[in-house]
């Protein structure tokens, strides 16, 4: 089953069910959902991700555009602004090219759990329902997010690096409404010249990473840790043992 989610106004969507664990078993279809902003749904596409299960909403950002169609009151949007939960010395270091990598994914794991902690500990604490996880273009404080929420799973490093470059698939029409080129091959060139590539970038994130820990470490409690894995898992007893929590 595809996970790539087709609702109007929607370019870069999909649910991270259907993923295999390292303990055998999968994440659950209609949990997670990941995408770019929101403010282009037209109504049929808040419609279709009301149907999907979606309840609650994500934004890793401090704002966004006017929404295109009203958004349902049933939903509930918490927003967590990464960036500036980093603050500005964070920013500016990680500013220009890198910031379009993961290049920086490391330094804000090492320098931030509570701003993760805080985030993921939406998804743990979130009325019954799937929830949507957003930034602007839905590809690097999304991707990030993501990481954790995967490796926390027990998802394996080249199915969270494949979901990532999903992104790519779709990059050129998110850009392009921010009236932005494609920036998928001029990013390449400088990982290339830094000696990696995304693929690379993104194993040496997860190269020793334990989500758990770092949750822990940002403040989340025993009991956010398994409601997030029940939030996240199929309810198989080979998937509760897997999630390294």
């Amino acid at each position: 089953m595809t996970r790539r989610l087709d609702w109007d106004g929607l370019l870069n969507g999909r649910d991270l069910g259907g993923l295999p664990t390292t303990g055998g078993g999968r994440t659950r279809r209609g949990a997670v959902v990941r995408s770019e902003a929101l403010d282009h749904l037209t109504a049929a596409g808040w419609e279709a991700l009301l149907a999907h299960g979606v309840r609650t909403v994500l934004a890793l950002t401090p704002e966004d555009g006017p929404d295109l169609a009203p958004r349902p009151a049933e939903l509930e949007t918490v927003r967590v602004p990464l960036d500036e939960r980093a603050g500005d010395a964070f920013q500016q270091r990680w500013s220009g090219p890198v910031s379009g990598t993961p290049l920086y994914y490391p330094a804000y794991l090492r320098e931030h759990p509570e701003a993760i902690a805080e985030a993921v500990g939406v998804l743990a604490r979130a009325r019954p329902g799937g929830v949507l996880v957003h930034c602007a273009g839905g590809r690097d404080r999304t991707g990030l997010v993501v990481l954790v929420l995967l490796a926390f799973a027990g998802v394996g490093a080249a199915d969270i690096v494949a979901d990532y470059r999903e992104t790519e698939r779709t990059r050129a029409a998110v850009t392009a409404r921010f009236g932005m080129p494609d920036d998928s091959a001029p990013l390449a060139e400088f990982l290339a010249g830094r000696g990696t590539s995304v693929e690379a970038s993104l194993r040496a994130a997860l190269a020793g990473f334990d989500a758990a820990e770092l949750l822990r470490a940002g403040g989340l409690t025993p009991g956010d840790l398994a409601a997030l894995r029940a939030r996240l898992l199929d309810p198989d007893p080979v998937n509760l043992v897997s999630s390294g929590g």
